[in-house]
């Protein structure tokens, strides 16, 4: 715990980490970035001018080691999460992570055991759980209003939105994977969350690689990298079953011929009540009186938004001590589940999870 501000340092200084900047700037009475890094300085050194941070540092070891600097944003391709992490959990800092967690579950594992063993917080970059519905909802949820959730069906379809083809997003090796491990893993912690954390026990899942190698499908996000590679999936779908019984379906395209809105949707079926989220939009039902009622969700005029919530509530847990709700231990859970997705498309069957 800390009883002065806290100084943040951050490692990728590219347009998520200024999403973060924007949002911890907000709190200047409780911290300070001081610090900022990229592989390439003139970016970091453009990040620091324009928000006024006073250290543009050439390489992460430098920042890691500054006394300066009590947590780390990782803003990184997915490849670097967990050797990052792990060499700033060694120097004695406190993480915010972007999603996802890891590579893989193994590297996400990896994370997990070294921020028990240095006792630090790791708090991955979920932000949708602060979204207003979202909380609306968990609020109706908590208290008992939906009964029992005994399924759920999740994602998003973009249809025509693959991110920097050829660039470290199309490539498994740097990204773990396609929409599924970039915008799904978005979808399965949020919907997880709102059934109450259930226990998976078993996931059969199939992804298709149908648009990226025709280099069809290509969105506005990124610059293109034409001599990349593409060994990615576009789209992936899932049913996960839980201990308790209960499902979760998963549906997420980067690419896909159907009439989409590109929203990410959640919707929960309960035994005495149902509730439908799409964005900023949302859906209490149940039935009263032999007869089907529904209650319209909206976000509150004014309100400050996710990314806010989210960085107070990171101080928070910094300043009590406590672990935050997206902890290290949620992202491995999001990421063993990933990976058995991917199993299952590889081998036909389904993938029985393992937690030890």
């Amino acid at each position: 715990m800390l009883s002065r501000k806290v100084n943040i340092g951050i490692i990728g200084a590219g347009n998520i980490a200024n999403e973060h900047i924007k949002g911890f700037l907000q709190f200047p009475e409780q911290c300070e970035i001081t610090a900022i890094t990229d592989t390439k300085l003139f970016v970091a050194q453009e990040r620091a001018r324009q928000h006024g941070i006073k250290h543009a540092i050439s390489t992460t070891e430098e920042l890691i080691a500054r006394d300066d600097v009590d947590a780390i944003i990782i803003c990184v391709p997915n490849q670097f999460h967990a050797p990052l992490a792990i060499q700033a959990m060694e120097a004695g800092k406190h993480i915010v992570m972007e999603k996802p967690m890891g590579i893989n579950g193994e590297a996400a594992r990896q994370i997990l055991k070294a921020s028990e063993a240095y006792d630090r917080i790791v708090m991955i970059g979920h932000q949708r759980r602060w979204e207003s519905i979202a909380m609306q909802i968990k609020e109706q949820i908590d208290r008992g209003e939906l009964g029992r959730i005994y399924s759920a069906k999740t994602g998003l379809f973009r249809r025509k939105g693959i991110p920097g083809w050829g660039t470290w997003f199309t490539r498994s090796e740097l990204s773990g994977g396609g929409p599924l491990i970039d915008i799904g893993v978005h979808m399965l912690d949020l919907a997880l969350y709102l059934m109450g954390n259930p226990k998976p026990v078993s996931v059969y899942g199939a992804a298709y690689a149908e648009f990226g190698p025709r280099r069809k499908g290509i969105g506005d996000w990124g610059i293109p990298n034409w001599n990349g590679i593409y060994d990615v999936e576009d789209f992936a779908t899932a049913l996960i079953r839980m201990e308790d019984g209960s499902t979760l379906s998963l549906e997420v395209s980067w690419a896909v011929h159907m009439d989409t809105d590109n929203t990410p949707f959640i919707h929960l079926m309960g035994t005495e009540g149902g509730a439908s989220y799409r964005q900023d939009y949302g859906k209490l039902l149940t039935e009263k009186f032999d007869q089907p009622s529904e209650l319209l969700l909206r976000v509150p005029e004014g309100d400050e938004g996710e990314r806010i919530r989210f960085c107070r509530h990171f101080l928070e847990c910094i300043a009590e001590g406590k672990q935050p709700l997206t902890s290290a231990r949620t992202g491995w859970t999001n990421n063993v589940i990933m990976d058995a997705i991917y199993e299952s498309s590889r081998s036909g069957n389904e993938v029985k999870l393992k937690w030890d």
